[in-house]
């Protein structure tokens, strides 16, 4: 008989060693399809399957599935990373395998498309317009008032996403998106949004079912890298549901409701407003694992290969988690305190993502942060007393990049975040 294989679509570092851990633990043999998968250290660490291959195109990935299908019974496929998870639905639709709509999908994943449709259908969203050129850019901000957040109409983590608080950050900003500097799978294509102010929620769904709201907030402006948060969010009953109610009428408006879903919203003046719509995993699966006993990630799996999903509460924690943000850009001398951290009882997980002697170049979003701790108790006085005691213990060095004329010679000015005293930095 066959053995039973989990083919996935690139992977995330947050993200993609679960997915594989995961489909492990269910008795599935995962195979990660990557146009590099050297990007990914946990496939060689822990000896996972991998293909090279052009995850760009359809037809190659059909004829690699073909292939494997030859040599494996193929349970199902999916992706960690947003980018890719419309194709893997298309490649469900060829191999008859259950998985999400590709073209609802596609359509939430091109931001201007999602905030259209949430819009048509009366869902609280930010003012916004769609800019392609520097005269469209400036238009819009004059017809929304500054601040504004400029981004990218196609993008994940954060990346190229601005607060814009004068003229001056406008016109750099767009020129960055505009002139190429912006890594991005589509041509430049901009959104001007007003800057909705207030707390920052994040909701984590399942099918048609909010598993649970957490909240965050962010390092400091004018990017948006986060920089705490807190599974369950501290909420009254009447918040929790406006705001899952909003959430739902979300996934109503984009023909979502199939696998995972997880919605941002800002809680304004207006109450409840949504800033974006993530037809994924989110990041933090961790912590509703550890807030509810739920494994999103698990359950996620089972739903793509035709099983039954189990999303009963098995207990109920109050987790929090802290980034480890660096305060400059440079090489990273020496980074320790890890295992002193995870010795504090109560600390769930401490997890570096960079090495001593790594560079250190700060741009704005997720990738900003080099590690993060959660801890986990049934009381919110005693989780935050555990993390902080955690984060304490942890410390690291840079030594700056050398500088020519006074300035560091890492990313533009304007794309550097405010000089910063990090968590644990001593």
């Amino acid at each position: 008989m066959a053995r039973r294989a989990l083919i996935l679509l690139e992977g995330t570092r947050s993200n993609g060693l679960r997915y594989a851990q995961a489909a492990q633990h269910l008795g599935f043999h995962p195979i990660t399809l990557s146009a590099d998968p050297a990007q990914y250290d946990y496939l060689a660490t822990e000896r996972f399957e991998a293909i090279r291959i052009d995850t760009d195109n359809l037809d190659a990935l059909i004829r690699e599935c073909s292939r494997l299908g030859a040599i494996y019974e193929i349970a199902g496929i999916t992706s960690p990373w947003e980018p890719f998870y419309a194709t893997a639905g298309k490649l469900c639709r060829h191999f008859d395998l259950p998985g999400p709509n590709p073209a609802s999908i596609e359509q939430c994943c091109d931001k201007l498309t999602q905030r259209q449709l949430l819009a048509d259908a009366g869902v609280p969203i930010p003012a916004y317009r769609f800019a392609a050129s520097a005269t469209d850019v400036e238009r819009s901000a004059a017809e929304i008032g500054l601040p504004v957040i400029l981004k990218p109409a196609v993008g994940t983590g954060s990346s190229g996403v601005r607060l814009c608080r004068n003229a001056d950050e406008l016109t750099e900003h767009t020129n960055y998106l505009l002139g190429g500097k912006h890594m991005s799978r589509s041509s430049p294509r901009i959104l001007v949004e007003e800057f909705a102010q207030g707390p920052y929620y994040c909701a984590y769904i399942m099918g048609n079912e909010v598993i649970g709201i957490a909240a965050a907030d962010f390092g400091p402006p004018p990017h948006f890298v986060f920089r705490r948060g807190i599974c369950p969010a501290p909420l009254t009953d009447d918040e929790h549901g406006r705001i899952a109610n909003v959430s739902l009428s979300c996934l109503r408006a984009l023909d979502l409701g199939w696998g995972p879903t997880n919605i941002e919203i800002r809680w304004t003046k207006r109450g409840p407003v949504v800033i974006e719509v993530n037809p994924r995993i989110a990041g933090g699966t961790q912590t509703v694992h550890l807030a509810y006993g739920i494994d999103l990630i698990t359950e996620h799996i089972k739903l793509v290969v035709g099983d039954e999903w189990n999303l009963h509460r098995r207990h109920s924690n109050i987790v929090a988690w802290r980034s480890l943000l660096p305060d400059r850009d440079g090489i990273l001398d020496w980074i320790d305190g890890d295992s002193r951290a995870a010795a504090v009882p109560g600390v769930a997980e401490v997890k570096f993502y960079v090495k001593p002697k790594s560079p250190i170049v700060r741009k704005g979003d997720y990738q900003d942060s080099i590690g993060y701790v959660i801890a986990a108790s049934p009381s919110r006085a005693r989780t935050e007393a555990i993390l902080e005691r955690a984060v304490d213990l942890i410390s690291w060095s840079i030594t700056p990049f050398p500088t020519t004329g006074g300035e560091e010679q890492s990313v533009p000015p304007y794309l550097r975040a405010p000089t910063q005293v990090a968590p644990g930095k001593r």
